[in-house]
């Protein structure tokens, strides 16, 4: 397995350039901007391609839309039939840039496929770019990871995990910046309330997955991490792709910083690039560099 390819000024402007991009350059990615939908499919196909990537699309049609879910894939040297699918939407809600909800995702996304593209897995690994994540079509067949999933069982593919990368650029190191769904406010007792971490979001069936991310993320960064195990009908808990994983049997975890929980920009149109830490993503990155590479390993 060749060295992971890492310089933290490169990682941190790189990330700052894909958000700027993804929330400026080409602007709100709805359903209602389907030429901003091509125009960013066809930016990640491209950036992917530019690393070395095989790159296919999964296109499909929702009412009089056609939309395309990118895949890049790294074929397994040893073990190719033993997956791991790496995954962020690149939607976002009607009238929002989506610098955090979720260009964030998708700009550490491509970063760690940068970072890893001289990597020689032992396993297949795939990082895919959702679309359709957000409303009307959250939780529903049309979800383009919902798609993907499906996909993926009736093919009977074996995924060993699939990592969710959800809302993770907003930090905040006020107190009281991190609230909790009201459903489990004890929670507040148990986290910081301080808004300054990732949180592994995990159900039941997840927890090894969780746990062994969990684990590489805390030796790899200095960002710190939370965990959170919960049954979907928690508010938040299936409220991203992973939640179509779970729903083939797949094991599946989000990494996020909470979203709406902590943003106050959540699906507003001031979610805008200048909001994020760009230090933080940094350190996710590497510390997702770490895991991606604990995860090939495990036997």
């Amino acid at each position: 397995m060749a060295a992971v390819q890492w310089e933290e000024g490169t990682v941190r402007a790189e990330l700052a350039a894909l958000v700027r991009t993804l929330a400026v350059t080409i602007g709100p990615r709805s359903y209602k901007d389907p030429a901003n939908l091509s125009a960013t499919a066809d930016f990640i196909s491209q950036r992917f391609e530019s690393f070395g990537y095989e790159v296919t699309e999964q296109p499909f049609q929702v009412e009089e839309l056609t939309i395309r879910n990118i895949i890049a894939e790294r074929r397994g040297t040893e073990r190719p039939d033993r997956v791991i699918v790496i995954g962020a939407h690149y939607d976002t809600v009607v009238g929002s840039p989506g610098a955090d909800d979720n260009a964030s995702g998708m700009a550490v996304l491509l970063e760690l496929a940068r970072v890893h593209a001289e990597t020689e897995f032992r396993k297949t690994v795939r990082f895919v770019a959702f679309t359709l994540e957000e409303p009307p079509f959250f939780r529903s067949r049309h979800m383009g990871s919902r798609i993907y999933a499906r996909s993926l069982k009736e093919r009977g593919e074996q995924v060993e995990g699939m990592l969710c990368l959800e809302s993770v650029g907003y930090y905040s190191h006020d107190k009281g910046s991190q609230s909790f769904p009201w459903l489990v406010f004890w929670l507040r007792w148990r986290y910081p309330t301080t808004g300054n971490f990732i949180t592994i979001v995990s159900n039941a069936e997840s927890q090894p997955l969780q746990a062994q991310v969990r684990d590489a993320l805390k030796a790899h960064m200095s960002l710190p991490v939370e965990t959170y195990t919960g049954p979907w009908w928690i508010p938040g808990v299936d409220w991203s792709d992973h939640g179509s994983f779970w729903n083939e049997g797949y094991p599946a975890i989000m990494l996020t910083d909470t979203a709406l929980f902590r943003n106050p920009h959540y699906h507003r149109p001031t979610d805008q690039p200048e909001t994020l830490d760009y230090q933080a993503m940094s350190e996710l990155v590497r510390g997702l560099a770490g895991a991606l590479t604990a995860l090939d390993e495990r036997r």
